[in-house]
């Protein structure tokens, strides 16, 4: 086929107006230029189409060539895919750094996944046997972690008139034929080439009862995120978006992780790429990149792959969660996605929005996070698949007011709201309880009730009333002080600051308390809100609150973040037993001195 060549008329910045091309479609992949940039038209006139360019445009001259391919933006999808780290427009970067070094030439066409590499396939189906699309023929051990399963692709259907046996093979083999119902044969290789622009199919859509445990104790107990779901954390500047994603990343209860770094700054990025492959996971104990694709487009890499990024992101996403997996997917942030759509939509000269955002921000993000969800995958067997989106959103000044997160609070259903104040007293994760809330809660409670106990939902709402309260006294205390509260409102406060400081801090970096586990962080509210009730009886009976903070069981519930994972049920058993011995002590001593009268103890 001769592709057909065109030229280009103007350019600004990333968008490129070109002619030539009468029978060009929208979102086709184009190369522009003498050096071959890669671009996607955008904008299709009678005379005239407007492509953005996913590459640096300086030095590029009207009347240069433009050239059709023919495709649309396309990822390669198949085994190779973990633990890779690919550009905006899925380059992997290590390799282009191998062909220009450090700093990215422009015109490289670099596929996606290794042609060359061969892999461990062991076929599932026979000779003979009937496949739909979505049907696994087989499956390859890409990782120490997860094996890649083998799918037919849309489109192919029919009788598997030949299947290779076990043994090594690349992606582009053809390791299956299919006779289709009109005779025709299908050739099948391991590797699939699949749109972004346009989700992958799936049969339907089923409730989101699972929870995505992430290990940080304030989301999964006050907020928590269901499989499937979709989520946003804004935050201004310094309140820890990007570390508290990074922790969801690293230890949520998902089989496959997609991170985006979409126009984030570069120091940011290159800690990931440093840091990950160090990381172990948690489950398996083997490198957490096993499981993991990260995307990198910083903020100094071209607009216009920043646009495009997320959609590789979330294509990527959808071919694991066909395949039958849970996978999360981190966008951090939106918001600079979000400026990327203003800058391209400011450059095509359409009418702007609320501060210059185009008129469909709403719409083009409501895309983007519908394309979450917990499904039932084609397949001819029944076979779920869930992906979570979790986007960060980097508000001006920390103004939720603003265009990017009002249109995010209208689509999401868990809202993690960080705090400038929290932040400044150095309170990790800097997540404001009584502004933040999930949707989820009714869908979980069951899941919560099974695993943990029928007690959760009373200890969640026990202890948001306890901060719901704190948060009206502090505002008194700031007036008057706390000596002139009464007892009973003193111990509010003191049960607020054990929630706060013992239970909902949670540091990074310490090699324990980096993740907790669901069960544990269970067993600690338990713990803390058993010692509130104890407190708020005894101060009922005449003790003072001063007494109770000498008991020496408050050492112990401090340290409880600290414990070690395996060790913990038995160290919580024990605490428990002291607390009830320490309070039955001090009611004995307090009687014994005639503080308290024998029918109150």
């Amino acid at each position: 086929m001769t592709k057909q060549i065109g030229r280009i008329e103007t350019i600004a910045g990333p968008v490129v107006k070109c002619s030539g091309l009468p029978s060009v479609r929208m979102y086709e992949v184009v190369r522009v230029g003498n050096q071959q940039l890669i671009g996607e038209v955008i904008e299709v006139g009678d005379h005239e189409f407007t492509t953005q360019v996913y590459e640096e445009t300086s030095g590029v001259a009207p009347g240069e060539p433009v050239i059709s391919t023919g495709d649309s933006l396309s990822v390669e999808l198949g085994p190779g895919l973990l633990g890779s780290i690919y550009d905006g427009i899925q380059r992997p970067l290590p390799t282009l750094r191998d062909m220009s070094g450090d700093f990215i030439s422009r015109g490289l066409n670099v596929e996606g996944l290794d042609k060359t590499k061969k892999w461990s396939f062991t076929p599932s189906k026979a000779v003979g046997e009937t496949v739909v699309p979505g049907d696994i023929i087989g499956e390859v051990p890409e990782t120490g972690i997860l094996k890649s399963k083998i799918m037919i692709p849309l489109g192919v259907s029919g009788e598997i008139t030949e299947i290779v046996s076990k043994g090594d093979y690349t992606i582009t083999d053809t390791i299956c034929k299919v006779k289709g119902s009109h005779g025709d044969i299908h050739e099948v290789v391991m590797m699939q080439r699949t749109p972004v622009r346009v989700g992958r199919s799936f049969k339907d859509r089923v409730p989101m009862d699972t929870p995505l445990l992430t290990g940080q104790r304030v989301i999964d107990t006050f907020m928590p995120q269901a499989k499937g779901g979709t989520g946003a954390i804004p935050g201004g500047f310094g309140t820890g978006k990007t570390v508290t994603l990074h922790q969801f990343a690293k230890w949520a209860d998902a089989q496959v992780v997609v991170y985006v770094g979409c126009g984030e700054r570069g120091n940011e990025m290159t800690e990931a790429l440093e840091e990950w492959p160090h990381l172990k996971d948690p489950k398996s104990g083997r490198p957490l990149m096993e499981r993991t694709v990260l995307i990198a487009n910083t903020s100094n890499m071209p607009v216009a792959a920043r646009e495009a990024s997320i959609y590789v992101a979330v294509t990527i996403a959808e071919y694991f969660r066909d395949q039958g997996y849970d996978v999360a997917l981190m966008a951090d942030s939106t918001s600079r996605w979000a400026e990327a759509l203003r800058e391209i939509s400011g450059r095509l000269g359409q009418l702007p929005s609320e501060e210059g955002y185009p008129a469909y921000l709403g719409s083009r993000l409501a895309q983007f996070y519908e394309r979450g969800g917990r499904v039932e995958t084609l397949a001819s067997d029944s076979r779920l698949g869930s992906i979570t989106l979790c986007g960060a959103v980097s508000p001006p000044g920390g103004d939720f007011s603003e265009p990017v997160t009002q249109a995010t609070l209208r689509i999401v259903k868990v809202f993690w709201a960080l705090d400038k104040d929290l932040a400044a007293r150095r309170f990790f994760p800097a997540i404001n309880t009584l502004t933040s809330y999930s949707l989820y809660h009714s869908n979980l409670e069951k899941w919560h009730r099974e695993h943990l106990g029928d007690d959760w939902p009373d200890l969640v709402k026990e202890s948001l009333a306890i901060l719901q309260k704190d948060q009206e006294l502090r505002e008194i205390v700031q007036l008057v002080g706390p000596d002139a509260l009464p007892e009973s409102e003193r111990a509010v406060l003191e049960a607020a600051r054990m929630i706060k400081e013992d239970f909902l801090t949670q540091s990074a970096i310490h090699e324990i308390d980096t993740y907790s586990p669901i069960s544990k962080t269970y067993r600690m509210l338990r713990v803390i809100i058993g010692f509130t009730r104890k407190m708020t009886a005894a101060v009922k009976m005449g003790v003072q609150v001063r007494r109770i903070l000498e008991l020496s069981i408050l050492d112990n519930i401090a340290r409880m973040k600290i414990m070690p994972w395996d060790s913990f049920e038995e160290q919580m058993n024990a605490i428990e037993k002291k607390m009830e011995r320490e309070f039955q002590s001090l009611f004995q001593e307090l009687s014994e001195s005639g503080f308290l009268s024998e029918s109150l103890v």
